[in-house]
């Protein structure tokens, strides 16, 4: 029996699976189909309203930084490319790649579960599209692989799958880009992620979000990273969404591996949002850190999660998590969990939520500034913890989302 039908049969058990977290959606009532759209020979062809949008969220048209580039709008590929001159480095779609590659049936659903939930069973169910990316060994590339998963159509549900895979001694990175057009107000998406971070590779993933408001977001991701992998995720959500739920799962399975989560969320209106994630350290001098900003306006509320798991000694991991409340009628829940399997386990966490402070508003408005001004000062420096090791095309797009949240937020 072939892999695809034994995921299939696997994952029917899950048709109707709630996940454990987060709001219960009904899938039913999103279509699930939608017509073709045409393919580009290059981002420069995108209407000016979709390209509008994806520079949003770090995407951009002229491809001169960028390594490779692949973008989705609803359920069709409409490009994908890598440029010529960079060797070892592959984007293409996922269905395409599966056809081309035999051995990728090895990767496919290997670290997230196609009978997770309701969910994974959906995005398995559509083959909606996704991307694959691959740097094999020894690649070092310098610009970012850029991709954005587009809707453009209202009240559609968007299933994609994408499988990243880090080749020995390689170092890669990812931004993806989430957006809609913005004449779309509703809708769903569902990512499905897995990562494969060979032998000393490095991946460098900066995810960003701008949904429509009422627009439903279930990532579901899985890393494993091998012997001197590093593996660093940058996750931010810079517009109020109808509900998001994620949870990804690394696990550090060789020596020496790295993981560092870094999580920007602003919430606001109605949003409800339960974020988080998981390393598990299965491997000695395994390090880990899960790093989180929240910002919850209006009458959102939001749940931070997170959860460090030492299996064996000489591990280190610590998680931070802190919230900023701007109203009365919103909420942070913040819920840090650890778990020491093994003497020689040193894991710890500190969590804080409050508001802004009166005494530096006042400071601030004494030198000078508006109060508008001064809470978006400090907002901006309340979202812009020092990511290590970042490239600087990276911390370029992180901090013109900070840009934006700030003056947002006011």
């Amino acid at each position: 029996m072939g892999i695809k039908h034994l995921n299939t049969k696997k994952a029917v058990n899950a048709q109707n699976k709630k996940a454990n977290l987060g709001l219960d959606i009904d899938l039913s009532k999103f279509k699930q189909k939608t017509s073709e759209v045409k393919g580009l020979t290059s981002l420069e062809e995108l209407q000016p309203d979709i390209a509008e949008s994806a520079r949003g969220v770090g995407i951009v048209e002229n491809e001169d930084s960028r390594s490779g580039s692949f973008f989705q709008v609803d359920s069709s590929v409409v490009f994908s490319c890598h440029k010529r001159e960079v060797e070892g480095l592959e984007v293409l779609s996922t269905q395409e790649s599966l056809k081309r590659y035999d051995w990728l049936k090895d990767y496919y659903y290997k670290v997230v579960e196609v009978d997770a939930d309701k969910y994974t069973f959906e995005a398995h169910l559509q083959k909606g599209g996704g991307y694959f990316i691959r740097a094999k060994s020894g690649v070092k590339l310098t610009l970012p692989v850029q991709a954005c998963l587009f809707i453009g159509t209202e009240g559609l549900l968007q299933a994609v799958h994408n499988i990243i895979i880090a080749e020995e001694g390689s170092e890669l990175h990812i931004i993806t880009g989430c957006t809609t057009h913005p004449l779309v107000s509703s809708g769903m998406h569902i990512g499905i992620s897995e990562f494969y971070i060979k032998k000393g590779a490095t991946v460098t993933f900066t995810m960003i979000h701008s949904w429509a408001e009422d627009v439903d977001v279930r990532p579901r991701t899985g890393v494993i990273i091998e012997t001197g992998g590093r593996f660093i995720s940058n996750y931010i959500c810079r517009k109020p969404v109808r509900s998001l739920q994620m949870y990804p799962v690394s696990y550090c399975v060789g020596e020496g591996a790295r993981v560092r989560y870094h999580t920007l969320i602003y919430g606001s209106k109605n949003s409800s949002i339960d974020v988080g994630g998981r390393i598990v350290l299965s491997a000695k001098d395994c390090r880990a850190e899960i790093t989180s900003r929240i910002i919850a306006k209006d009458q959102s509320q939001i749940t931070a999660r997170g959860h460090l798991i030492g299996e064996k000694p000489e591990t280190k991991a610590h998680l931070d998590c802190r919230g900023l409340l701007l109203s009365d009628t919103a909420s942070i829940h913040s819920i840090p969990e650890l778990s020491a399997k093994a003497q020689g386990c040193e894991l710890s966490h500190e969590a804080t939520v409050g508001k802004i402070e009166e005494d530096q508003l006042c400071y601030l408005m004494s030198r000078g500034l508006t109060c508008d001004e001064a809470t978006a000062l400090i907002i901006r420096g309340f979202l812009d913890p020092e990511i290590p090791g970042l490239p600087i095309h990276l911390k370029q797009e992180i901090r013109k989302t900070i840009e934006l949240i700030s003056e947002k937020a006011m």
